[in-house]
């Protein structure tokens, strides 16, 4: 799947179950556990990413919570926490945050916490703003 066009801009949360490649502006959390997330040169980021693999050649300000690894390529600006098994930082890249492989599976269980947090409290939002039928 591709989220692409300069000009696009996202503002809420993305949950994906395919590879999935950004090339405009997300502004939410992009929940995608299993596959890729691909964030391209012209792609924006201000929110935290789940994948088994994040690649970043644009820029991302968030947590970085990848199962598999973080690639950060050259000319690619990252800042905030990276949590991850293994991390590839380019020549030419930046980067400015920390980077905790230790945390992962705590990372992992919160945001999954969150996440389904969200979800219920969305439920419950809509069944109390729901007229009962008559």
């Amino acid at each position: 799947m591709a989220l692409s066009g300069r000009t696009l801009v996202i503002r809420g949360n993305i949950d994906c179950v395919e590879d999935v490649l950004i090339e405009g502006r997300v502004d939410g959390n992009i929940w995608n556990e299993h596959h890729a997330v691909v964030v391209g040169a012209d792609g924006i980021v201000n929110g935290d990413i789940i994948a088994r693999i994040i690649t970043v050649r644009g820029e991302v300000d968030g947590t970085m919570l990848a199962t598999g690894r973080v690639d950060i390529m050259n000319d690619a600006r990252a800042s905030g926490r990276v949590v991850a098994p293994r991390l590839m930082l380019a020549e030419g890249a930046q980067f400015n945050g920390k980077v905790e492989p230790q945390h992962l599976e705590t990372a992992m269980r919160v945001a999954r916490h969150r996440r389904d947090g969200v979800k219920e409290g969305e439920a419950t939002e809509a069944l109390a703003g729901a007229t009962p039928a008559r």
